[in-house]
């Protein structure tokens, strides 16, 4: 047998092949485990923030959401920091910094409860903070783990890290700048120690008031209001959390916006008897204020109302709770998410699109949305207070695929009602010109009812 070069025996030919080398084998198994911990590490903190605000929390306010979220996600940074510490040669101890900042910033939303105005304001730090963090975790990363030992899953939460700050910043300063949501018509009203927004128009009597729908606002009229203002005067005006409103301190039930209507319409120096006009849920917030207020008002229109008569909205609905995911809808819009979001087929004019489109996707707005599902029990409970409208007009319009048997019983709470069909969808009896024009005609039959003391014309 012949030395190599080396000093080394070659195999013989036909021989079996060289051992593995050890220390390969090795070296597979540490980066396999170190995989394994940095994979399900991260899943468990995405999975569990998935679980608590989509799911548990779904219906909590925005600040539970977000807090929770950011605890599920310290959780998962936490557990790679442990998990490769004591289960792997190759710790990473720098996990224990994202899992620190989080757990802080969660525990902190969780304890100081900010209001909308706080949340807005940290907009302005916590992106670039959050931008900063995820280009540190990265070049952590790839110092402490080779390419096979699960870098590339701490590079993707990276990824999406970078994407929510971006997409925060872009959030915030929209927010900030937007025009649409400068612009505020009419005026605010001091009622019981928070400002809300009345929008008032044209002259005559009876005066009309606008009772706006779930996830909708003053400007939601801007096709129906200018229509109404030639003939009568009519007035706009957004619930508390709505549009240009304050925030009510609670989640107020159908007999609180009675109240707070009441009281504005009063600082406002309006004088009823009113002609109440509600679309969708804003037909129960009518009924609600027809029966705590029978005085005040001399006719009403149902534009496609929800039904009041219902039960229940969904299962899990509560006063105090949205069933999942509605709560989450505002944390996400943090992230910038609904700038994406291309604008439905609205027509109305600006600047009401606009502003009616900024608030349907801001924050606020869908906060709002969510509060309106959790107060809806309590909100049909309080209409169905009205249980006869006398001989006062009434038109009840059904739009396609609305809720027949409730308008029927709706109609006829009054002598003088008057149930009515159309082919225009449920939005668009408020923000397409057809659907406006059928409304409007609604309105005028009601105004002129009232002013010529007359039986509605039946349709």
């Amino acid at each position: 047998m012949r030395n190599d070069p080396q000093g080394s025996a070659a195999p013989a030919a036909g021989g079996p092949s060289p051992a593995p080398v050890a220390g390969a084998d090795r070296e597979g198994s540490r980066s396999k485990r170190v995989r394994r911990i940095v994979v399900v590490s991260l899943l468990t903190g995405l999975v569990l923030a998935g679980v608590l605000a989509l799911g548990l929390l779904g219906g909590a306010r925005e600040h539970v959401v977000t807090g929770s979220a950011l605890l599920a996600f310290a959780v998962g940074w936490a557990m790679l920091a442990v998990w490769s510490i004591r289960r792997s040669d190759q710790p990473q101890r720098w996990a224990f910094v994202p899992a620190a900042a989080m757990a802080v910033a969660g525990t902190g939303l969780l304890l100081l409860a900010p209001d909308d105005r706080a949340l807005t304001a940290a907009g302005w730090v916590w992106p670039p903070v959050l931008l900063a963090l995820a280009v540190w975790i990265a070049l952590r990363a790839r110092r402490s783990l080779s390419a096979g030992s699960g870098r590339w899953a701490v590079y993707a939460v990276v990824v999406i890290m970078i994407a929510a700050s971006l997409g925060g910043m872009a959030e915030t300063v929209a927010l900030a700048s937007d025009p649409r949501t400068q612009a505020m018509p009419g005026d605010v009203y001091d009622v019981g120690g928070r400002r809300l927004h009345l929008d008032c128009t044209g002259s005559g009597s009876p005066t009309v008031v606008l009772q706006s729908g779930q996830g909708e606002m003053s400007s939601s009229w801007g096709l129906i209001a200018p229509a109404v203002a030639a003939t009568t005067r009519v007035c706009a005006y957004d619930r508390a959390g709505q549009g240009w409103s304050e925030d009510a301190p609670q989640l107020q039930d159908g007999l609180a916006a009675a109240a707070d209507l009441h009281a504005l319409l009063a600082q406002a120096g309006e004088h009823g008897p009113y002609v109440l006009v509600g679309h969708s849920i804003g037909g129960a917030y009518a009924m609600t204020y027809a029966a705590r207020y029978p005085d005040d008002v001399a006719g009403m229109v149902e534009l496609d109302s929800s039904d009041p008569y219902q039960a229940t909205v969904a299962p899990g609905a509560a006063d105090s709770d949205a069933p999942p995911p509605f709560g989450a809808l505002a944390s996400l819009s943090r992230l910038g998410i609904w700038q994406l979001v291309p604008a439905g087929g609205s027509e109305l004019p600006e600047p009401s699109a606009g502003s009616a489109d900024a608030f349907a996707t801001s924050p606020r707005g869908l906060r709002n949305f969510r509060d309106d599902f959790a107060t809806m029990p309590a909100l049909f409970t309080d209409a169905q207070a009205l249980t006869t409208f006398d001989s006062k007009p009434l038109v009840v319009l059904t739009a396609a695929s609305g809720p027949e048997a409730a308008h029927d019983r709706m109609a006829g709470l009054s002598t003088n009602g008057s149930h009515r069909h159309t082919d225009e969808t449920h939005a668009g009896l408020l923000d397409t010109e057809t659907g406006a024009e059928v409304s409007v005609r609604a309105i005028d039959d009601v105004v002129q009812a009232v002013r010529t003391a007359t039986p509605l014309p039946q349709e």
